[in-house]
This record gives C-alpha cells, structure tokens and sequence, in this order.
C-alpha cells in the first residue's frame, strides 16, 4: 500500500509540473477570474492527494482536476455568499453553467489565455510579466530578474494587469480576424521571451527549463494553426526557436559546464528541427515579407548549415546583421553584428566596432558586452584587458553556468576568483 501510494504522490507531482499552467489556463475560462482560478488550482491538486491514493488515477487526470477545481471554487464561493451579494451570482452562475469540458478547449486554453495577458489595455511590461507569472509559472523573482527590476515591483505590475482585466471585463479569447494581426507582435515577443527563459534560463541551471522552450515551440505551431493564412513571422519566429533549440544537447557538457558554439559537437545537433527550421525559414523568406524574426532565424540557419566553425559563411552573416539592423535596430543587433564582424574580418575590427558600442553608454550594464569584448582581447593577446573585461562580467551575470565559465577564463589569464 504504501508503494502505490508514493507511486500517486509521485505521479501528482509530475503532473502538477507539467500541467498544473494548462490547468490554470482552463480555470480562468471557466471561472472568469485569475485569484479565484489559483485558489481553485491548489485545492484540486490538495484534493487528488487526499483522493487518489485510496480511489486511484483517474482515467483523465487533467480534466478531473480542472474539474474538481471548478467544484471547489464555486463551495468557496457559496461558503462566502453571505458576505458578497456579487459573489453569490458569481455562485449561482457557475453552479447553472456547463459542466462538459471538451478536450480542444483543454489544448486551446494557453493560447487564448496568451492573448488575454498580452491584450493592448494592459501596458507592455505587464503583459510579459503576466504572461511569464500565469502561462508559464514562474515566480515575480525569477521574472524581475529577466526585467533587471525587484520582485515588488513585478508583483505590483501583475496585481493590476489582473484588476484591469477583470474590470475592463477583458474576453477570454483568441481575437477575431480582424484583430488578430495587429496582436500578433506583442503576443510573439511575449512567446520568444518564454522560450529564452527556458533556453537561457535567468537563473538557475538552464537544463531544468527546457519544458519552457518546448512550450513556446508548442504555442506558436498552435497559433500557426489558428490563422487562415501562415504569417511570415510568426513562420519566422517559429523556424528560429527550433533551430535554437536543435543545438541544445551540445551547448553544454556533461557536467553542465557551457560550450561555446565554435567548439560544439554538431554530431549531438537535433537533425530533424535543423531540417525543419531550415525549411520554415525558406517558406518566410519566400514572403518577401521579412522581419526580425525571419533574419534572426536565417542567421541561425547559416550557423547550422555550416559542417564547421571554419565554414561557416561570416559574409553572409553578416550581410543579414545588417539586414537585421534597418528592420529591427537596436544595440544588442549592433553588438551581435560585432561579433559576426570579428570573425569576418579579425578580432582587431570586432574589437573596435565593440569599444565605440560601449562607449555609447546602452551596454554598459550588458553582461554579455563586456564578455564578448573579453574574448576578443584575449584572442589578441591582451590579457589585462581581458581580465577587467570578464571581471565586469562577472559582476553582472547571473546564470550560473555562464559565471563558471568566466570564472575559468580569469583562473586561465591568471586572475583566481
């Protein structure tokens, strides 16, 4: 008895990991409010480790607890009847209403709970925060971190998102046609900012958050699906994370220590998502209507199409930075371009085109800025300016496997830390 029971703990355990953000999604729907639906979330799953055990797994676990979750919420509700003549509607609206949960509903949930987050009435900044908080799951810490901001800050954003929401009686809903395509940007960046929370975790080990990317590559094939004609970059957008992620099982060792992309062994590259990106990306570019996305992703396909660092073709990289840059300006573009530039034409002009990015002053607080330039001067032979570069790195990084790897540089130029 006792196995069997640690059996269904264990089996409650996975199932809240990797379904407990579709469970939500499906309460919101049903309940109409996000405090009401995690309320309601809790109490399903309190409610199979006290009932599973003795009863067993139920045939469709999801579905039992989006309804025992519904059941719970709308016994609280009552129990509260006194009190809220408003809540006591809400009671008697939930009790009368359809009780039969259909399985593409179930599937569909994210994606409409997606457009809910990243609704124009809600500012930007809540939308990815929101986004981030119901949809994925991750806690207002690991969130402020990806925002460079404090914890309070974040939780104060989402509180309101939420009121707004509710307030402005926001649908639950993917858009009509008509609305869809001027949606479509603010709902791709909130996408591509959960696949790199899973890609580059911003903290922790990156390899615990690959149910994130896989995530964001399962709700753009939905919202692909859902339009009547495929969006060039949502196609893009797509085409970019899978061939993002097709590198994942060689960007790190087996001890989690990272590989930089020269030194990867592309026998451990997903061939299947290389070929499947490779060809999204001709499909977008074939619109000729490109934007980031679709630049971003046949950048990456040039790296992978490339049987070695040595071939790759900088040139042609570099070509489409520039591209990139008339599209989608910015100095992390500028940077990246840097970096395709040093290995074009040598680390001496990368270096030069890096200096004048930093003494502009945005990447000033880039760790990513100071870690390039590091290893442009050490592959000149200029260790102390290497060292203070990784150095002020290392100041700003927070994930963990790419502060060991700095670490390593400076214990390697001969500065211990």
């Amino acid at each position: 008895m006792t196995n069997a029971t640690n059996s269904i703990s264990e089996k409650v355990e996975e199932i809240y990991r990797t379904e407990s953000r579709r469970i939500l999604a499906t309460l919101i729907r049903l309940l109409g409010d996000f405090d009401l639906a995690e309320e309601a979330l809790q109490n399903a799953f309190a409610a199979a480790v006290a009932t599973w055990p003795r009863d067993g797994l139920p045939e469709n676990p999801r579905a039992w607890l989006v309804s025992a979750g519904r059941f719970k919420a709308v016994d609280a509700l009552r129990r509260r009847t006194r009190f809220d003549a408003v809540q006591a509607e809400l009671a008697k609206s939930l009790q009368f209403s359809t009780g039969k949960i259909e399985a593409p509903d179930l599937e569909d949930d994210r994606l409409r709970l997606i457009f809910v987050c990243c609704h124009p009435a809600l500012p930007p900044d809540a939308q990815i925060a929101l986004t981030l908080r119901e949809v994925c799951g991750l806690t207002t810490e690991e969130i402020a971190s990806a925002f460079l901001t404090t914890a309070p800050t974040v939780a104060q954003r989402i509180v309101r998102a939420k009121n707004k929401i509710r307030d402005a009686r926001i649908p639950y809903e993917v858009p009509a046609l008509a609305d869809l395509h001027e949606r479509l940007e603010a709902v791709l960046h909130v996408i591509y900012l959960i696949f790199n929370e899973g890609y580059s975790a911003s903290s922790g080990d990156r390899l615990t958050r690959s149910d994130l990317t896989q995530e964001a590559i399962r709700l753009t094939r939905l919202l692909i699906s859902l339009l009547p004609a495929p969006d060039s970059e949502v196609v893009g957008l797509l085409a970019l994370m899978l061939l993002q992620e097709s590198r994942r099982a060689a960007r790190t060792s087996a001890d989690g220590e990272v590989v930089l992309l020269e030194d990867q062994d592309r026998s451990l590259w997903n061939r299947n998502e290389i070929a499947e990106g490779i060809g999204l990306v001709r499909q977008a570019l074939a619109t000729r209507n490109v934007g980031a996305y679709t630049l971003q992703a046949a950048i990456a396909a040039s790296h992978v199409e490339a049987p070695s660092s040595a071939a790759t073709d900088w040139n042609e990289i570099v070509g489409l930075y520039d591209l990139l840059r008339e599209v989608d300006p910015s100095p992390v573009v500028e940077l990246n371009r840097a970096v395709a530039v040093a290995m074009r034409d040598g680390e001496a002009e990368g270096l030069r085109l890096m200096d004048e990015l930093l003494a502009a002053g945005e990447l000033q607080d880039y760790s990513f800025a100071h870690a390039g330039r590091a290893e442009l001067c050490r592959r000149l032979g200029r260790n102390e300016e290497a060292r203070k570069s990784y150095a002020r790195a290392l100041q700003l990084i927070e994930q963990e496997p790419e502060r060991r790897f700095i670490q390593r540089r400076l214990q390697e130029l001969g500065n211990d830390v």
